[in-house]
């Protein structure tokens, strides 16, 4: 149960996050509306049929999206919320509520677009399909009876781990040359998408430290994994693996903001340690602890299996079956010269396969959100007043301490590092962001930490500039005056626009944004 426990505390947290910013992201005046893209799915396979429903697997199919998309995000959210706080508080679940939870969270998933097109969301879900199996079929009690955990989970818990870590150590390899001459981590810590106040530290250690850290990770990621394999009695090198993975994560959550990734990573670790290893977790005083009665379930004679825990038992043989076979694209992936990291092979996402900063960024850049009321010249001119947006995570104001959220998430907030080192023809939804900073559209202060208009008229321009960010050094006079970031104008990301020049795309777009009345 405690592999189930984890998993449905990380899933109380991707739904906070669905519920917190999903109507601004996906709503129905939202960035990217759940409407358009479902409108798109279905006319392309000419209606909701078995097609569509396979592509994009989601409740949203029988509801009205069109008219009630923020509504039913919220419910959908909140559900999840729900459910999953109260295993929490119970302490148990059996199959059919972690189905549920999966189900609800593949909902949210697969209308995410963009937002959700990251690793960590196929990651969870597969967790979370897992972690379905590991649960009675229909009691909930806190420690069932004649309900272990089946080989068949333990192993594909295992499986899910070594594939994590073989993936992410194959594509570093066979990606960036500063994985292989050990210089990444000298630019990791200052350029990944959401550095914390630690990262500024981390990346002024000296350049020895910085190759120490770079073939440790390809140390854990690349012979690691394979300790799981190792015969021996007393389990050593399996708890080994288990501990080095847990380990290795810890150090990624104390140096950035990966949202929960590093988190549920952790996770399938759980599967290399057994009873003893984990007996300290639980406490030993009270008689109807969990230790307690797990101990005194271990001296009883094994009992004749119930139909039930006979179903449950052709279940999981039959999942595992399902992951064998869905794993043969996965391998062929990992051992292919041209290895896609981050690739689901079915739409369920049941069997995935993951990588992370198979090429690293050189050096920082961001786009800069400017608004200004100025009406009387050309705002481009030298003496136009340009307020800046500050957004919630995301490096802006030079002197502002980098954030520490993890394993929460801004979503906004990681797709401007990649819009970054893009353009804005390759990301609508950064017009349609800056056309409601035009309208005043209240809704997306929610997703921003500062607007300089909010409570008044809206800029009657806005555009965005291209800055080049690195970090101060320490005992440098910026550090000394307070800023952890130094930055420098590369030039005009999105030129100074107005509403009214907008009109054309938005409409083209599909979207809808009304200037809204200071008053």
């Amino acid at each position: 149960m405690h592999s189930t426990s984890v998993s449905v505390v990380l899933l109380v947290v991707a739904f906070l996050v669905a519920y917190h910013q999903n109507k601004e992201l996906l709503g129905s005046n939202g960035l990217l509306p759940i409407s358009s893209y479902l409108n798109r799915v279905k006319s392309h396979f000419k209606g909701i049929n078995i097609d569509s429903v396979s592509a994009i697997p989601t409740l949203l199919w029988w509801s009205d999206y069109e008219s009630g998309a923020n509504r039913l995000l919220d419910v959908l959210a909140l559900s999840g919320l729900v459910v999953s706080g109260a295993v929490i508080v119970l302490g148990s679940a059996n199959m059919f509520v972690m189905a549920l939870l999966w189900v609800l969270y593949h909902s949210i998933v697969n209308v995410g677009q963009q937002w959700y097109s990251f690793g960590w969301e196929s990651q969870l879900l597969e967790t979370g399909f897992l972690a379905i199996f590991a649960c009675p079929l229909f009691s909930l009690r806190q420690v069932p009876v004649n309900t272990p955990t089946s080989s068949v989970v333990v192993w594909g818990f295992r499986w899910l781990i070594f594939r994590i870590m073989i993936g992410a150590g194959l594509i570093k390899i066979r990606g960036d040359q500063c994985w292989r001459d050990l210089s990444c981590m000298n630019y990791h810590y200052e350029t990944q998408p959401v550095p914390n106040p630690v990262s500024y530290y981390l990346h002024q250690t000296p350049e020895f430290m910085h190759k120490f850290e770079t073939l440790s990770n390809h140390f854990v990621e690349l012979v690691v994994p394979f300790f799981m394999f190792i015969p021996l009695q007393n389990r050593f090198f399996s708890s080994l693996c288990g501990f080095l993975q847990i380990l290795f994560q810890a150090v990624l959550i104390v140096s950035g903001n990966l949202s929960f990734l590093n988190w549920l990573t952790m996770l399938p670790c759980i599967f290399f340690f057994d009873d003893r290893h984990l007996s300290f977790l639980f406490s030993t005083k009270r008689s109807n602890s969990a230790f307690t009665k797990v101990k005194h379930l271990q001296l009883q004679p094994r009992r004749r299996l119930s139909v039930s825990q006979h179903v449950r038992r052709g279940v999981n043989w039959s999942v595992g079956l399902l992951i064998a076979y869905l794993s043969i694209p996965v391998v062929q992936n990992l051992l292919s010269s041209q290895q896609m990291m981050n690739t689901s092979f079915d739409s369920l996402r049941i069997v995935n396969t993951y990588g992370a900063f198979g090429s690293i960024t050189k050096e920082r850049t961001e786009v800069i959100f400017q608004g200004t009321r100025n009406t009387t010249i050309w705002p481009d001119d030298a003496s136009a007043l340009w307020d800046e947006f500050e957004f919630k995570c995301k490096p802006g104001n030079v002197s502002r301490r980098p954030c520490l959220i993890s394993p929460y998430h801004y979503r906004l907030d990681w797709l401007m590092w990649f819009a970054a080192f893009q353009n804005y023809q390759y990301n609508p939804w950064l017009v349609h962001l800056a056309a409601k900073f035009l309208a005043g559209d209240e809704t997306m202060d929610s997703l921003v930490a500062y607007n300089p208009f909010a409570g008044g008229d809206p800029p009657r321009y806005v555009r965005a500039e291209h800055y080049h960010y690195e970090y101060t050094k320490m005992g440098s006079e910026e550090a000394a005056a307070g800023q952890w970031w130094s930055r420098r104008k590369i030039g005009s990301y999105l030129p100074p626009v107005t509403l009214h020049q907008l009109k054309d795309y938005l409409n083209a777009q599909g979207w809808t944004v009304r200037k809204q009345s200071s008053g």
